[in-house]
């Protein structure tokens, strides 16, 4: 405080020389704007500060169970320390099981290095493919369920420790984005604590496990001159194994093929947005050993899995009903297939359909009924179906 009074006040005691000096100049001292551009010389950074977020609460039931489900409340903190420079922060409080759990969702600086480029360092939202890096906040995705192979558990990359370069270009007439990132990356499961699990991709934020980090990007075009649609492709590559350990040199490559169609079409009086995405992981061959109470076994696959999801949604914006008008129609369809001699393979299908009605453009309840089917290696085949209402709030 004291040292910013100091300014203003030799701010002013210079002002006051200059014209006491004029030598036959212009006297200024009738002149605020003379004054102001002075002062703004010595004023400090201006900070601003932002609070956004979402919550949600879910009911659901299925044949064995009814209940209301989760709740959550996801603030996200935005600080603004100067017109370059900022920071995000995204805070997970979710009521699960009786239990309050907290989950650093991401929280990164980020530096505006030119009108059409950023670098952002710390737990960053990976830009493999467009769920999680755009579409995770359930007041935007639109059905209160994540596609097969997403989430905390997921084969999919979330979040990571590392840092991202990332831009818009022009391509000729095309516009065009691009995002490039090191990550510490994943890890492997070796099975000494979880036999079943053995040679799973782990996608867990922490201190890196080896001298090798994770390189990626994701390249996204728009073909149209709208931008109706984008086009993306996502890859990720980097070692696995523990330092010093027999998977120290297993390393994976994961790819993606993504797309984004949003287009307001006059004559089904409103906007159709369909987005989907395709996911491939490959890990090098290894033999996996267990020693499970004493007993030693050996597994050797061809360790890739896939993942899918095709959305469709459409919403009558065009309608001149007000009720009609806010409603939306949502299909989902996805898949999860993982390798077929490891003790965690699985072959999955799930459909969702939901209906959303629409409060305002962030408020949403949602309504959807979701079929799952699996067969997997563990439990062999199950056929579920699971209803789910969802009160969704963005702020």
């Amino acid at each position: 405080m004291i040292s910013t009074l100091l300014k203003y006040l030799s701010a002013v005691l210079l002002l006051t020389v200059s014209i006491g000096s004029a030598n036959g100049q212009e006297d200024t001292s009738d002149n605020p704007q003379t004054l102001r551009q002075l002062i703004d010389q010595y004023k400090p950074g201006q900070s601003r500060f932002l609070l956004r977020g979402y919550a949600d609460a879910t009911f659901f039931a299925k044949k064995e169970e009814t209940s209301f489900g989760n709740a959550r409340l996801v603030p996200v903190f935005v600080y603004k320390q100067s017109d370059k420079l900022l920071f995000e922060g995204e805070l997970e409080f979710e009521v699960e099981n009786g239990e309050v759990k907290v989950v650093l969702e991401y929280a990164n600086m980020y530096y505006q290095l030119g009108n059409n480029v950023t670098l952002r360092m710390g737990k960053i939202l990976v830009p493999f493919g467009i769920f999680f890096d755009r579409l995770h906040p359930s007041w935007i995705n639109r059905l209160p369920t994540l596609p097969m192979g997403y989430g905390h558990d997921g084969i999919i990359p979330t979040s990571d420790l590392g840092v991202e370069l990332r831009s818009g270009i022009y391509l000729g007439n095309m516009k065009a984005n691009y995002s490039i990132y090191v990550l510490n990356g994943p890890t492997i499961n070796n099975g000494e604590h979880e036999a079943e699990e053995v040679g799973m991709l782990v996608n867990k934020a922490g201190v890196d496990n080896n001298n090798n980090k994770a390189v990626g990007g994701r390249f996204g075009a728009f073909p149209f001159r709208d931008q109706s649609l984008e086009l993306g492709f996502s890859a990720q590559s980097g070692k696995l194994g523990n330092r010093g350990s027999q998977f120290e040199d297993v390393s994976a490559f994961l790819y993606a093929i993504d797309w984004t169609y949003v287009k307001n079409i006059s004559f089904l009086k409103g906007i159709i947005d369909v987005k989907g995405q395709l996911n491939f992981i490959n890990i090098e061959d290894q033999t996996y050993v267990i020693d499970e109470d004493g007993v030693i076994e050996e597994f050797n696959f061809d360790n890739s899995s896939k993942s899918t999801f095709f959305q469709l949604a459409y919403r009558p914006t065009m309608s001149a009903n007000a009720l009609i008008s806010s409603l939306e129609l949502v299909g989902r369809y996805s898949t999860l297939n993982t390798p077929d001699e490891a003790p965690w393979a699985t072959k999955n299908t799930q459909l969702t359909l939901g209906l959303n009605y629409w409060i305002d453009w962030r408020t949403a309840i949602k309504f959807a009924y979701q079929k799952d089917k699996i067969d997997s290696q563990e439990a062999g085949k199950t056929d579920s179906g699971v209803f789910f209402l969802q009160w969704t709030l963005g702020f």
